[in-house]
């Protein structure tokens, strides 16, 4: 099914079983060895069977512990697959109790090399002369001048908190939080004040790590940012040997209880001093220093370590519903990329909050972990922690802080059981609302009661890439620096410690959704990686971060407009909305009378207009934070360039669509008013991608140029002349045109034949006398020229289908079944004018979906319905896979199921083949991480072409042909610098001769080689522009066969063990496919080294 894709990694570790492989098949651990003696040989390999059971077993009575099972099935989950599939995913993400045994072991022995760390003399803060070579402070030391004195002495306390203990860490990174309580003594009353606290926070990590790199114990000893904060250096060991990928133990060193003065630490107060920070002298004019809110939550957390962990071994306790909740929600979020990094919604956060849920009584301790997942999912959903912040807090103590003293300093609140720490400081609102999206989405899969909702929903990973219409990186995060000086964000840096990127973050988000408005239902942004590095470095600076990434989902109703209206000029708010865009901004007249200011944006075709954004984000940005377009890299259009034509570089071809639609329309309007038909036109349908907006190179209105042409005047026709080169492609765009019905229509199919061709020949002489139309009619179309265009309109009788199925026996009984034609034919006038393009969002992402899908579907074992307008009910989408399930081997390799089409799969009838899918899905499971590399690298992408070139080394002969008789020479994915003319006028205009139709010398050539050589080999072309055809010989085509006259085609007699048998002729094959060719074929490529006769 292709690789593995990066975001699933969570399941297991390389060579570990897939973690539903034996919940889908439907049976526990126990029930595998009895039930694979009775299991017949599936006549499908790989198809999923159901276990046959005796009569006895089947109707065997229930244990009172079955009984149990199937109460808790029916009132904890909404079905028992779906409880099979929870519970093997949380047995694969929890550890199991050997490697428990292991790093508790292993966890004693720190504990033992910790406290055997010798002790330093006191010194001044900035004398650091004490420290060892190999060892550098893990802090930025900036201003470097600061008060007070430093000793190391071991620790008072070693305490584990976190998820270890509680039993919710999930695999594959299992790390230990350890926090070590520092001795009073090393700490000084004002250590709250200017970094003081954390820079002997980071001396005594700095001391720690020299001694425990030392020790034989630790395979590694490196330094990491606790959840990205820079200021707030951890210490990682790792064991030595086999088992260094087993744990990660991270040391957060923390003050004792009740050091610090709960007070001084609220969002209102300031313990960053200006004149210290700027490095300068202190003013001594009494003016107020700015609150650091930030600053002082960060020392609040450590001095809440212990009593969080309590907190949350009392909530979660023996409750194993919730602590299984715990780690699927902690699944759900890794899969979304919502856990990492300074911001992120952690796992403590989640845990913290279904604590919360649980004291405010909305979760139950007997809950399932589904249940609990759903529950917080829906309160997720329908909370905005940004309006509507929450509390663990019940006291009614007067002196503790309000929610809305919270609100005024961070955008996202939600407080600890003291009042005073908000768990959610660093949570951006973009954050919050991506994660109250999600949720969304995820309760929406969740009420469906969808049979692939597990997997959508913990199983499936949302990249970034994937999961937004456009993308945008922002580098070097340098730049970042000038933003928050223009945006003057003074204050935001003093409490961040210098940390520009934090700092810049959300004014920036707040900027663009403002400039983006209407056009905008969500913008997320990447969190800064959390590092590590080596203790004998220095921490990496800010900028080494890497790239701020932001994704925008779009709303497609405002997308395309191209006029951003403002207030009337006499308003008051009309100075603002000219600050806030700048030069952009001009006062407009309107056809009202009204006289506004308004923005207009430059964008003429709808592939500009969907990248007005663009043009928003770079212009906001230049203007108000100074960060150049330069430093924009921007990927919401980069796939265009592949469907746009060498002279229409701007347009992705939906205005050449809505032209030719335009000329349909009035055509239908003809036929609809014709005089003199028989029987009036009932329905007229386009059939043609083309009118459904959905032609890759639409059709555009030609003109040919005669002297590229021999002229038929007798059929008012053209033909191409052997002498030029092949004329330009015109495809004839299919219009299926019902009459009404009558009774004079024959039953006969042949008579229904010939009745329809008479109407063909009538319609022509009609479009030509009265509305002095150019047509040519056959037996089965009428061909009519319309202002450039060419249509081809083909007489439908609804009850021709029907009369096709019928067979009549000897005895005279007509019985019904389908056959070939009416299911052709069938689909060709009713399905196929159905379909209609309703997609709508950024084709980018779309593409990107859509290789996910096609690489990770299980199409063996499942059909994939297309629920157009929630048509289908949960009950018939059982119903559906039922019987998919009692027919697959009489069904295709691909099953498309929609509401129109629930058992048959029309659309797949005809392909693709087993072998063909099995390919299309690996080159998509080698292509999606491709281009979402690509795509997500913010140097650029470089050759987004790559994936869309063909693979060639897998073919066994390849056949060159000339671009001379390529008609679509210029639709190739690497599209010719140069080609030859095709007989076209620059000029639209008037023709009185029908031009050549669907004459493509390429494709009727591989007609004639696959109706030769369809049973000895597959033969495959790019029929937009391709340049080579691909050969690749059957498996069975080298086997000798006997020797018989059916069997001489390509074949020639040789002798193999004193028998005359048949096997193929290479060379003359080879010879032939010249021959069949010639003029159009420049050479035959025999990669025979692949091959052997």
């Amino acid at each position: 099914m292709g690789p593995a894709h990066k975001g699933a990694q969570h399941r297991g570790t390389a060579g570990e079983p897939e973690v539903m492989a034996s919940a889908l098949e439907g049976i526990g651990k126990e029930g595998r060895k009895e039930s694979s003696k009775k299991r017949s040989g599936s006549p499908v390999e790989g198809l999923l069977q159901p276990v046959k059971l005796s009569r006895a077993e089947l109707y065997k009575e229930p244990t009172n512990e079955e009984l149990n099972r199937l109460r808790e099935t029916e009132s904890l989950f909404h079905s028992s697959l779906l409880r099979l599939q929870v519970e093997e995913l949380l047995k694969e993400v929890r550890l199991s109790e050997k490697k428990k045994e292991r790093i508790d072991a292993f966890l004693q022995k720190v504990n033992q090399r910790i406290m055997r760390v010798p002790s330093t003399p006191e010194t001044e803060l900035t004398n650091q002369a004490w420290l060892r070579d190999g060892v550098r402070v893990p802090l930025h030391q900036v201003p470097y001048t600061v008060k007070g004195c430093f000793r190391f002495l071991p620790p008072a306390q070693v305490t584990v908190v976190g998820s270890y203990l509680l039993g919710t860490c999930i695999r594959p990174d299992i790390n230990v939080d350890v926090a070590l309580t520092m001795p009073r003594e090393i700490l000084q009353d004002k250590d709250g004040l200017n970094q003081r606290y954390f820079r002997k926070r980071a001396l005594y990590l700095a001391h720690l790590a020299h001694h425990l790199s030392q020790d034989p114990l630790f395979g590694s000893v490196r330094f990491s940012y606790t959840n990205g904060c820079h200021l707030k250096p951890s210490l990682l060991l790792r064991p030595h040997g086999k088992d260094e990928r087993l744990v990660t133990v991270r040391l957060h060193p923390c003050p004792p209880p009740d050091f610090f003065r709960p007070c001084r630490l609220l969002p209102s107060k300031n313990n960053v001093r200006t004149a210290w920070y700027q490095g300068q002298s202190p003013s001594g004019d009494g003016s107020p220093e700015p609150p650091t809110p930030h600053y002082n939550t960060w020392v609040l957390q450590d001095t809440a370590l212990e009593s969080h962990a309590q907190l949350l071994s009392t909530v979660l306790g023996s409750a194993s519903g919730l602590k299984d909740g715990v780690a699927l929600l902690k699944v759900w979020l890794r899969q979304r990329e919502l856990d990492k990094g300074l911001g992120g919604f952690s796992g403590f956060l989640v845990s913290m909050l279904v604590a919360f849920l649980v004291s405010t009584h909305k979760i139950h301790t007997t809950m399932s972990g589904y249940q609990v997942l759903r529950s917080t999912l829906q309160f997720l959903a329908s909370t905005d922690l940004t309006v509507n912040g929450i509390s663990l807090c019940f006291s009614s103590d007067p002196s503790l802080p309000a929610l809305a003293d919270f609100h005024q300093a961070f955008p996202v609140v939600f407080l600890d059981s003291s009042g005073r720490l908000n768990l959610c400081a660093d949570v951006t609102a973009s954050t919050c609302h991506q994660v109250q999206h999600e949720a969304r989405l995820s309760m929406v899969l969740l009420d469906s009661k969808a049979d692939d909702g597990f997997q959508l929903l913990l199983m499936t990973p949302k990249p970034m890439v994937r999961a937004f219409d456009h993308i945008l990186h922002l580098r070097p995060l340098s730049r970042l620096q000038a933003a928050c000086h223009r945006l003057k964000l003074w204050p935001e840096l003093q409490d961040h410690g210098g940390d520009y990127v934090s700092a810049a973050l959300g004014p920036l988000t707040t900027l663009l959704e403002q400039g983006l408005g209407s056009r905008l239902h969500l913008l997320a942004h990447s969190r800064p990686p959390v590092s590590e590095w080596d203790i004998s470095q220095d921490p990496p600076k800010h900028r080494d971060s890497g790239v701020l990434t932001l994704g925008l989902l779009l709303r497609p109703e405002g997308l395309t407009s191209v006029l951003e209206l403002g207030p009337e000029a006499d308003q008051p708010e009309a100075a603002d909305f000219r600050q806030f865009w700048g030069s952009r901004s001009e006062l407009r007249r309107f056809q009202d009378g009204a006289i506004r200011e308004a923005v207009v944006w430059e964008a003429a075709s709808m592939a500009q207009k969907r990248l007005i954004p663009h043009q928003v984000v770079t212009h906001l940005l230049t203007l108000h934070a100074d960060i150049p377009d330069t430093c924009v890299h921007y990927t919401g259009g980069l796939l265009d360039a592949l469907i746009q034509s060498l002279k229409e570089t701007s347009s992705t071809g939906e205005e050449a669509l809505a032209a030719a639609v335009r000329c349909y329309d009035d055509l239908s309007r003809l036929l609809w008013g014709l005089e003199g038909l028989p029987l009036t036109v009932s329905a007229v349908q386009g059939a043609h991608p083309a009118l459904r907006y959905t032609e890759v190179f639409p059709p555009t209105a030609v003109r040919p140029a005669y002297s590229f042409y021999e002229q038929l005047q007798e059929r008012a026709s053209l033909l191409p002349r052997p002498d030029k080169p092949c004329p330009a492609y015109v495809e004839p765009m299919t219009v299926v045109c019902h009459l009404e019905g009558s009774g004079q229509w024959p039953q006969d199919a042949e008579a229904i034949r010939r009745v329809r061709a008479a109407f063909q020949l009538r319609l022509a002489e009609l479009l030509t006398q009265q509305h002095g139309l150019q047509c040519r009619a056959t037996a089965t179309h009428t061909d009519v020229l319309k202002d450039g265009f060419v249509f081809r309109i083909r007489v439908a009788y609804q009850r021709e289908p029907q009369i096709l199925r019928e067979t009549r026996s000897p005895e005279g009984i007509i019985s019904l079944r389908d056959t070939p034609a009416s299911l052709r034919l069938e689909r060709d006038t009713r399905q196929l004018p159905l379909l209609t393009s309703t997609l709508h969002g950024s084709p980018q992402v779309g593409f990107l979906r859509f290789l996910f899908l096609i690489s990770t579907f299980d199409w063996k074992n499942n059909p994939l319905i297309v629920n157009l307008n929630n048509e289908l009910t949960a009950e018939e989408q059982v119903e559906i896979r039922s019987v998919f399930l009692a027919t697959r081997t009489k069904l295709p390799v691909m099953v498309i199921i929609t509401p129109q089409d629930r058992k048959s799969s029309v659309w797949t009838q005809d392909g693709p083949s087993p072998q063909i899918l099995h390919q299309l899905m690996v080159l998509a499971a080698e292509a999606l991480p491709v281009l979402e590399k690509q795509l997500m690298d913010p140097q650029g992408p470089g050759d987004i072409r790559t994936v869309f070139r063909p693979p060639l080394d897998m073919y066994d002969v390849l056949i060159h042909l000339s671009p001379r008789h390529i008609p679509r020479h210029r639709q190739a994915v690497d599209s010719p610098a140069a080609s030859f003319c095709r007989g076209l006028l620059s000029e639209p205009g008037p023709s009185s001769l029908m031009p050549v139709l669907g004459y493509d010398p390429p494709q009727l050539y591989l007609a004639q080689l696959r109706e030769a050589f369809g049973d000895l080999a597959l033969f495959f072309y790019d029929q937009h522009g391709g340049k080579v055809i691909g050969v690749l010989w059957k498996p069975t085509s080298f086997q000798p066969q006997p020797l018989k006259a059916s069997n001489t085609k390509g074949r020639m007699v040789v002798s193999q063990g004193g028998e005359l048998v048949m096997v193929p002729n290479a060379e003359a094959i080879l010879e032939d496919f010249a021959i069949l060719g010639e003029g159009l074929v420049q050479a035959v490529e025999a990669r025979s080294e692949r091959w052997t006769v």
